[in-house]
């Protein structure tokens, strides 16, 4: 597939997120076809997540996020950064987290000046939510590894 098939400028590479969206997408145009009973039977409607999956893939999104955070933000980005991690606590749906999250950014804010720092600064607040709730630490060192680049092979 050339570059223009494939809607990248040829300097551009889709980053791993974006990969797999696309694959993921592929293979589903093959597998259902777009009438809304097909639709409804290939995706069961499941139960709404309960705080495990939500917090999982809260997580997920999250580091991300700031894997993908530019390495030398605009003020406007840092703004935005910020901005965001602030009505996320705010908005997120299990109060009991919403709250601990909204005091952990009053008492350390979002470390927005870098990927690495805002990364890096994910990465503590999860540890500190993991040692609250009894679970293993990460190691914030494979930040980049885990939500970003991949394992190293």
């Amino acid at each position: 597939m050339t570059a223009e098939e494939s809607n990248e400028t040829p300097k551009e590479k889709a980053c791993g997120v974006c990969d797999g969206f696309k694959s993921y997408t592929k293979e589903n145009k093959k597998k259902v076809k777009k009438t809304p009973s097909a639709t409804a039977a290939a995706y069961p409607m499941p139960c709404p997540p309960d705080s495990r999956q939500l917090g999982r893939h809260t997580w997920t999104f999250l580091h991300t996020m700031a894997a993908y955070y530019p390495d030398s933000p605009t003020e406007s980005e840092q703004k935005n950064a910020s901005t965001f991690m602030k009505s996320f606590s705010k908005l997120y749906p299990c109060s009991y987290c919403a709250d601990h999250l909204q005091k952990e950014i009053k008492k350390n804010p979002p470390k927005v000046s870098s990927s690495k720092e805002f990364s890096l600064w994910m990465c503590n607040v999860h540890n500190e939510v993991n040692e609250r709730l009894g679970k293993p630490q990460f190691d914030c060192a494979k930040v980049f590894e885990r939500w970003r680049d991949g394992c190293a092979e």
